[in-house]
């Protein structure tokens, strides 16, 4: 809901201003909570805007501006209508702010448009307090060939509010060691009789990982997976799966922004993604196939249990999702830089010779293939379900 403040000259009728207020609010289809011209909570809410009423208020809002940077806000926004030069004031007063370097927009279009400029400043907003202390776990560290996919921890804090805490992979190995291993009703579906083997140490991983969610206060981690090959004969790709779809963000390798993608990336659309790296692309085309061990399991339609396929050994997933939009993301160790890009999901694979669950990806603007070749921010990216760019744009721009 957003926090709407007002500027209005005395210069006109407030009761022809009230009315006209009121009829331009109610077409635009938004709920909203009016403090008029009392700013004493101003920069408290997740959405504040100043409605522009009319023109003649600059000198108003100039008086105003020293209490309402005291609360620091990320951007001020101002809402403009067509009547009572409401617009031509808001240019006045955002060049001013532009020239103190101050950030700020105008709000003004068509009914439609405004709304769904509101609609995307709200959830942006929303996903920001989410992320707004939230901790983040790196369970091992980054594994040895993320040569470029390291965080700035410091700058993570400042810049969105998120805590990394790092975990030494042998606490993990520790919780592993005293779970009991036994089968688990928790899975299901056909398996061979290596998967069937494997299973019960699978899970023993999740329970373990799940222990120290619950422990250290995590809204998510990233393993480092492929030390359970040697220390556990087993891999992690069924617990993320899992983890994923019961709401934590679990992601692979100890890439921690890709972990970071994938918290955004939840806070924003509420919904799991999915780590994976590109396996081809083409230039022409704007197709991309990802491919991975895993997917969390609420993201698919159908999956299949399979070994995971650097090593044979252990349980992985391939799954298949539904065909329709999607959105291509991913953000810097220190969130200064971002990709996001739309596109459609074309099939799911399951080709040999490649990680299990694969997605053919073909993006809206097939130029944005060049990003990968010229400058990728690491190999892996996150899949999410829908289109969502201008939202993610918006949160970290």
């Amino acid at each position: 809901m957003a926090t709407i403040y007002t500027l209005t000259s005395s210069l006109h009728d407030e009761k022809s201003v009230a009315l006209a207020t009121d009829e331009f609010l109610s077409s635009l289809g938004i709920a909203y909570d009016m403090r008029g011209n009392d700013y004493t909570d101003y920069g408290t809410h997740p959405l504040d805007l100043i409605f522009v009423r009319t023109g003649g208020t600059e000198g108003i809002f100039c008086s105003l501006l020293p209490q309402l940077l005291e609360r620091n806000p990320r951007k001020i926004y101002l809402l403009a209508s067509g009547k009572s030069n409401s617009l031509a004031a808001s240019m006045e007063i955002l060049s001013l702010l532009r020239q103190r370097g101050i950030g700020g927009e105008i709000i003004h279009g068509s009914r439609e448009y405004v709304s769904q400029r509101i609609n995307i400043l709200e959830r942006a907003a929303e996903a920001r307090s989410q992320l707004m202390g939230c901790r983040l776990g790196c369970v091992g560290l980054p594994s040895d060939w993320l040569v470029a996919s390291r965080a700035d921890v410091i700058k993570v804090r400042e810049r969105m509010g998120i805590q990394l805490c790092y975990i030494a992979m042998k606490e993990l190995l520790t919780k592993v060691a005293a779970i009991p291993s036994a089968d688990d009703n928790a899975v299901d579906g056909e398996m061979s009789d290596n998967i069937r083997k494997a299973m019960p140490g699978a899970m023993q991983i999740y329970h373990a990982l799940k222990s120290i969610i619950t422990r250290d206060h995590l809204q998510g981690f990233t393993l480092r997976c492929f030390d359970l090959l040697s220390a556990l004969h087993n891999t992690g790709c069924l617990a993320l799966a899992k983890l994923n779809a019961e709401g934590y963000v679990a992601g692979c390798e100890g890439d921690v922004p890709a972990m970071m993608s994938m918290m955004i990336g939840r806070a924003a659309t509420g919904v799991s993604g999915f780590q994976a790296n590109p396996a081809t692309i083409d230039p022409e085309t704007g197709e991309v196939l990802f491919a991975h061990c895993t997917i969390p399991l609420d993201m698919v339609e159908r999956y299949e249990y399979d070994t995971h396929f650097e090593s044979g050994i252990g349980v992985a997933i391939r799954g298949f999702m539904a065909k329709g939009p999607v959105t291509v993301f991913k953000v810097s160790g220190d969130l200064g830089e971002y990709f996001a890009e739309e596109g459609e999901l074309l099939q799911c694979g399951s080709e040999p010779g490649l990680c299990r669950t694969q997605l053919r990806v073909r993006l809206n603007d097939s130029g944005q293939t060049k990003y990968f070749l010229t400058r990728p921010i690491g190999n892996h990216h996150i899949i999410l379900p829908g289109h969502h760019k201008a939202l993610l744009r918006e949160i970290l721009g």
